[in-house]
């Protein structure tokens, strides 16, 4: 397959340069000209879904508890870094969309609720980008959110999220109707890379921040990296 994308996508919207998740991290990242950031979504407690990693609030806001039982209301009253309030996904759209940013979006479920954010995640992913010329990827490591995406919005493209490839990686892939592997660049292998995008899959690598990594995976070749060194590691290298 074709990788939609651009090679090289700032993570979690401005890399180790920003509060991460945030409005002003994905802005710090288009400025430094990257054309595409990931980041996380997560349910808010009354369903909203909202930019998010961890399924607590104390690492990342000033806020206390968890995600999945903390109205957006709430959530959008916290600073999560520098003044940075906890975004929506929709806000988070609309501001990829006015940047002309490309998105990797990690649908990143509390415990519990894979298939319920799948499914709100991938509707609202295709009803805000309906018109868009080149359509995000939907990655996850729950493949119960991959299979309510898949239902959910059939049409965009999804990514399976793994640490280390795992033996069965094809039959995951065809189960899935994935069109690529996101995977921790520490546990592949230039064969595997191979064999993988021999298979008619593209490679997705992260969280690379070495710059001679980045230009040695580029040789195997892998399809995109994700990096949080936007310092060494340049969205054109």
């Amino acid at each position: 397959m074709s990788w939609p994308g651009p090679r090289i996508v700032a993570h979690r919207g401005g890399g180790a340069f920003a509060p991460e998740n945030t409005l002003g991290a994905i802005r710090l990242g288009a400025s430094l000209g990257f054309k595409g950031v990931e980041f996380d979504v997560m349910l808010a407690g009354d369903g909203t879904p909202v930019l998010m990693h961890d399924e607590t609030l104390e690492r990342t806001t000033n806020g206390r508890g968890e995600v999945a039982k903390t109205p957006y209301s709430t959530l959008a009253r916290l600073d999560a870094g520098n003044g940075e309030a906890v975004p929506s996904f929709q806000q988070a759209v609309h501001l990829c969309r006015e940047l002309g940013l490309w998105a990797n979006v990690e649908i990143k479920p509390a415990k519990g609720y894979e298939r319920a954010t799948g499914d709100a995640v991938a509707r609202m992913a295709g009803d805000l980008w309906r018109d868009a010329e080149v359509p995000p990827v939907l990655s996850s490591f729950a493949s119960e959110a991959l299979e309510s995406a898949r239902l959910a919005a059939p049409t965009l493209p999804r990514g399976l999220l793994v640490g280390k490839i795992p033996a069965n990686w094809a039959s995951q892939l065809r189960a899935l109707d994935c069109v690529a592997v996101h995977c921790d660049h520490k546990h592949l292998t230039q064969g595997r890379a191979a064999q993988i995008r021999a298979a008619g899959y593209a490679v997705l690598v992260y969280t690379v921040n070495d710059a001679s990594d980045a230009q040695r995976l580029f040789t195997w070749p892998v399809d995109c990296l994700v990096t949080d060194a936007l310092d060494r590691i340049g969205p054109e290298s």
